[in-house]
């Protein structure tokens, strides 16, 4: 039923001030609107809508995350930024913060202004990315 539907994403803010300024300046997100009621960023076609609230619970596990080519290249700019990534006890990251999972993806996490925890992979093996497109026939190009 939904599964042409574009889909839209959701985090909260307490700080939109601060929230404005991470996702378009240090993230480099396009800003679509400032309202009353939200942020809204377009991300490379998806809309983010940074809600504003007058108090963010943040979730313990991830809330947003982006898949990337080079993990530890984005790591690099995101850190020069003065974006830091988040350790967590038990996990063996590399000396970036960059955990391999058991099936070879990447993955490092890190904090926007209210504390939600959001992150960067990079996938491992042929499939890579999810097709948006009709699957093609044999011989077809």
């Amino acid at each position: 039923m939904l599964k042409a539907a574009k889909i839209v994403c959701f985090v909260a803010t307490a700080k939109p001030d601060a929230a404005k300024k991470f996702y378009r300046n240090m993230l480099g997100l396009s800003l679509v609107d400032d309202s009353p009621f939200a942020i809204v960023f377009d991300v490379n076609g998806t809309t983010l809508r940074v809600q504003k609230v007058q108090k963010v619970s943040p979730a313990g596990y991830t809330a947003l995350g982006w898949e990337v080519d080079d993990i530890h290249a984005m790591v690099k700019r995101l850190s020069k930024k003065g974006i830091r990534v988040e350790r967590y006890v038990g996990m063996s990251q590399d000396k970036l913060g960059v955990w391999t999972s058991p099936s070879g993806a990447r993955v490092v996490w890190f904090k926007d202004p209210d504390g939600n925890i959001l992150s960067l992979s990079q996938m491992h093996g042929p499939a890579k990315r999810i097709s948006r497109g009709r699957p093609r026939r044999a011989g077809a190009g």
